[in-house]
């Protein structure tokens, strides 16, 4: 709606999960780092924790597209909210280990098939990755034992997979219980809000991707802008993408602080009620 009137290719504060507006943060650039060392030496399991909106989802997606031809398959779990069975059956399909996932099987086949699949994958040369996602909403301690047990599949040359624990920071008490879970976590990342001097690079670089070429949001608004979102992604993007639509409506020039603060208390009083 309002890109021609920014003069930009496209929306640049969507909450999608598009490689191209990755922005590369300290924190992020760290956690990359580490997730890529675990897999590229094969540890058991890592563990990507942060709070909500900090771009957990972003950097598995990211990390994916840059491991190389030998890393696969590839496997990422946006819902984990299953029980044992339906986790094992729904890992068993998206590893290309046989079955359907509408039709039942028992957690016997499916960890067969697992550890079938996995084995032939090995062989090939090739290591799998699983992701669990939002990893804080799974069922229970069960599934999380289920899990584990994945990591005792072994074909000689170390662990037939990297299992990838990614949730909020409530997720880093709920490992703490599991004592035989938690010791396989070969690296552990936090994702950390960004800094007060990282919040208007990271504005710039993604209005930058989508095709600015003047000043739309001033530079001057980078304090009033960390303050009111914490320095959370999701917060900054959540404002900005508002603020440019309530600019394009009133024909500013350019988006400032007065502007930021303006929308930030017209969300708040939206929630409020």
């Amino acid at each position: 709606m309002y890109e021609c009137y920014w003069k930009l290719a496209h929306k640049p504060f969507e909450s999608g999960v598009d490689p191209r507006a990755y922005y590369p943060a300290d924190t992020h650039q760290a956690a990359l780092a580490k997730l890529r060392y675990a897999i590229e030496n094969r540890r058991d399991a890592a563990l990507l924790t942060g709070p909500s909106g900090t771009g957990k989802t972003m950097l598995v997606r990211l990390l994916f597209e840059q491991l190389g031809e030998s890393y696969g398959p590839l496997v990422h779990l946006v819902y984990p909210q299953m029980g044992p069975a339906e986790l094992l059956a729904w890992l068993a399909v998206e590893l290309g280990a046989g079955g359907s996932e509408a039709a039942p099987t028992t957690v016997d086949t499916s960890v067969r098939r697992i550890q079938r699949r996995l084995t032939e994958n090995a062989t090939q040369g090739k290591h799998a990755v699983i992701a669990i996602d939002e990893a804080h909403l799974v069922e229970g301690n069960r599934a999380f034992e289920t899990l584990r047990l994945l990591l005792n599949f072994d074909h000689g040359a170390g662990p037939d997979l990297t299992l990838l624990l990614v949730g909020q920071t409530a997720l880093v008490p709920m490992l703490g219980r599991m004592p035989q879970l938690e010791e396989r976590l070969g690296v552990k990342c936090l994702l950390r809000p960004l800094g007060p001097d990282e919040v208007m690079a990271y504005v710039q670089h993604r209005l930058a991707v989508a095709g600015a070429t003047r000043t739309v949001i001033d530079l001057e608004a980078g304090d009033t802008l960390h303050r009111l979102s914490q320095g959370i992604p999701r917060q900054i993007n959540r404002l900005c993408d508002l603020a440019l639509l309530v600019g394009f409506a009133e024909e500013q020039h350019s988006i400032g602080a007065a502007e930021l603060e303006a929308v930030s208390q017209e969300l708040a009083a939206v929630t409020a009620s």
